[in-house]
């Protein structure tokens, strides 16, 4: 998780927070016997102070909220009271070994709440929602704090110090004033009312998003709807309908995204039909769990809050610190991909259109017209018609555990020199996981890594890597990470067999756990992907090319049942095929990332009341032209989880990235591909430094020049017309 201070002064406005884990600078207050106890208490004792998951019981984060809370303001005060002069140690190194207490049981109730939630859970994030922005108002906001940092920032460059020193005192002072520092009296009041009221609110989407995808699952009775699925995936659904009390039946649950994997299988077209209304209905058709009336509040107190803090909209405040700097950057960059991405959705379109035709002719029934449930499944047709593969003939090769430790470890190893060892000593907060100890090349430890790679009811869905200890030279720690996915767990007994999605998307979530084991930063504030939202993406989306690198992919594409290698005929068709459907996937991400700036550029009186959301909706994506029918946002507003939280006015920051990505592509392949040479270059110039440089900075260091277009246009098969265009931005 995250530093509690850095929390305060960035968690309000959606920005990443940053990690610490340094020594408190708390004195020895009396506790009781049973707090003393408490595993928060005390820095685990575990290697690298891994989280003691066999102790901590849920009765146990809200004394250490409590307590964690009462003591880190205590610290703020004696910060923001000393009678001597501000210097660097006494003021920013004071409050970056600040907090500790709350910080470790921030870290592991917040990635528990994400991976493994019970009702417990929920109710004690909804019931510290509120306490915790106020608790942040209260460090971001105090007077006295910001006058002692306001006078290092003013003094910075003749304290001493060295170029990170520097940009730690230049980093708080942002954060402070972007945090309402500067604010008269009552304007900080009623900025902590929005703050309070915007925790709350976000937490209820959150629970109400879980909840309905839950809730929205596709019940089956009959097992004849359920052609095209395997045995083992039909096995599931029954296990899920027998666990839900409906033995018998069959239930197909839903992910997070608009697209639901049984669609590109499944031959009954009214029941994808069915899957496809019940995913885009979420938290837009009534009931319990409506999000309308949360969007519409959440929308109209940002735009309010971002108006208080000197801001024409939510945008420009969550844009400025980001590598795009301003709205105007990020419309021009979308704008200019939009029209190719779309003229390519349409080409795609009508080779399936072209299919559904020739199918139904050979049937001897009528033809019907694309729907958004019939992209997925007639695309597979296309592929195996185009490519002579489908997805059903790589998944015999991808078994899971030999796609992480023989593809993505091995790719690591070879680039990085790193060395994985899985221990089962650790404690476990869920059996579905493993634990690796990592290791340099000369044999010392980098970093213990988890990987969580199941879907359950209690876990939120999409991928994300967290950190549960962050590295820091100030205190000595090194980084735990983990990784998480959503593959559906197989019956037991059966191996858990990826999609090509599934695997690329497990190294690009290695990507950022690279990102925070390579850490070599000084200071707590900068450790691991403490970075621009619209950088953090950019190194998990290098980490991607190695998944159809020849050498990585000979290694691990092996039949889970003959060790046989994948037959080089079918690797030069996953190769050749990598453009296929770019159409879709660049529209339906665009969809969402344009509707997020929609959202975020307008002022609060331009917010719709909650009968207005999904025409808002509708409308934006037709005023940028991305309104294509067959192929609907990734994400629709209800249940777009990543702009409530961290990526408000920030989804862009994927395609953003890839830009980024797709230059350092091109580099490595310039400069020899996989080689330890190229592999020390990336983690010196750019993975160990987190955030204590610029971000863009960085990248130049990498690669050697500003970042181009042309390579994000050839990877994703866009036209050259557009390319040159957008060469201009």
């Amino acid at each position: 998780m995250k530093h509690p201070l850095a929390l305060a002064l960035a968690m309000a406005l959606g920005v990443v927070a940053l990690p610490s884990h340094a020594q408190s600078s708390d004195g020895a207050a009396a506790v009781s016997p049973a707090l003393a106890a408490n595993p928060f208490m005390q820095e685990s004792p575990l290697p690298l102070h891994y989280p003691q998951f066999d102790k901590i019981k849920d009765s146990d984060f809200a004394p250490a909220f409590d307590y964690g809370m009462a003591q880190h303001l205590k610290e703020i005060e004696a910060i923001a009271n000393n009678p001597e002069a501000p210097t660097f140690e006494n003021t920013i190194i004071a409050m970056e070994k600040g907090g500790q207490v709350l910080d470790r049981a921030l870290t592991v109730f917040f990635n528990l709440v994400g991976t493994d939630t019970n009702d417990t859970r929920n109710k004690l994030r909804s019931e510290y929602a509120t306490k915790l922005a106020a608790h942040q108002d209260a460090v971001a906001l105090n007077g006295k704090l910001f006058e002692r940092v306001d006078a290092l920032y003013n003094t910075r460059d003749s304290l001493g110090l060295d170029a990170e020193g520097v940009r730690l005192v230049e980093r708080y002072h942002t954060n402070f004033v972007r945090a309402g520092a500067k604010l008269g009296e009552a304007d900080k009041t009623r900025l902590k009312e929005m703050n309070a009221e915007l925790a709350a609110l976000g937490t209820q989407f959150s629970d109400n998003v879980l909840k309905e995808v839950n809730a929205s699952a596709v019940i089956v009775d009959d097992v004849a709807e359920l052609d095209g699925l395997t045995e083992a995936q039909i096995a599931t659904a029954a296990r899920i309908a027998k666990e839900r009390g409906m033995d018998g039946k069959y239930v197909i649950t839903l992910l997070n995204t608009t697209g639901q994997p049984p669609e590109s299988q499944l031959t009954n077209r009214a029941l994808r039909q069915r899957i496809h209304e019940a995913s885009v209905a979420r938290g837009s058709h009534g009931g319990d769990f409506d999000n309308r009336q949360i969007i519409s509040k959440v929308m109209k107190l940002r735009a309010e809050r971002a108006k208080l803090l000197g801001y024409p909209n939510h945008a420009a405040y969550g844009l400025e610190d980001q590598t795009a700097k301003t709205p105007e950057a990020v419309n021009a960059m979308l704008g200019q991909l939009a029209p190719a991405a779309v003229a390519n959705a349409r080409l795609e379109a009508a080779d399936l259109q072209a299919m559904i035709d020739k199918e139904q002719a050979a049937k001897g029934e009528p033809s019907f017209k694309l729907e958004p449930w019939d992209w997925a499944f007639y695309t597979e047709k296309v592929r195996a018609e185009k490519y002579n593969f489908d997805e059903s003939q790589l998944k015999p090769y991808f078994e899971m555990k030999n796609v992480l430790e023989n593809g993505v470890f091995f790719a690591a190893g070879k680039l990085y020199g790193l060395k994985f060892k899985e221990r089962t000593d650790l404690p476990k907060y869920h059996p579905d996981t493993w634990t690796y100890d990592v290791f340099n090349e000369d044999g010392s430890q980098l970093a213990i890594f988890i990987f969580d790679p199941y879907a359950r009811d209690s876990k939120r869905g999409g991928a994300w890597m967290n950190s549960y200890v962050s590295q820091s030279g100030l205190s000595g720690d090194q980084p735990v990470v983990a990784n998480h996915l959503n593959i559906p767990k197989p019956p037991a007994g059966e191996p858990t067999l990826m999609t090509w999605d599934e695997v690329t998307t497990t190294f690009h979530e290695f990507g950022h756990a690279l990102h925070g084991m390579f850490s070599d930063v000084e200071y707590p504030f900068f450790s691991g992907t403490s970075v621009p939202r619209d950088f953090v993406e950019y190194p998990s989306q290098v980490n991607e090319m190695w998944a159809d690198w020849p050498e990585i992919l000979a290694n691990y594409a092996k039949h889970h049942q003959t060790g046989a290698p994948m037959p080089q005929a079918l690797l030069d068709k996953v190769i050749a095929a990598s453009k296929f459907n770019q159409g879709f996937a660049t529209t339906e991400y665009l969809g969402a990332a344009m509707l997020d700036q929609r959202w975020h550029q307008i002022g609060a009186d331009q917010v719709p009341d909650a009968a207005g959301v999904m025409a808002f909706e509708a409308n934006a994506l037709a005023a940028d032209g991305i309104d294509y029918k067959p192929v609907p946002p990734r994400y629709k507003t209800p249940y777009f989880s990543h702009i409530m939280g961290g990526y408000s006015a920030g989804y862009y920051a994927y395609i953003w990235s890839e830009v980024l990505d797709a230059n350092s592509v091109q580099w490595f392949k310039d400069n020899g591909g996989l080689t330890r040479a190229n592999g020390d270059h990336f983690r010196k110039t750019l993975l160990s430094q987190g955030g204590s440089q610029d971000a863009m900075k960085l990248f130049r260091d990498f690669a050697g020049h500003d970042p181009k277009i042309e390579p994000l246009l050839e990877k994703r098969g866009l036209s050259t017309a557009t390319g040159a265009a957008a060469s201009g931005q």
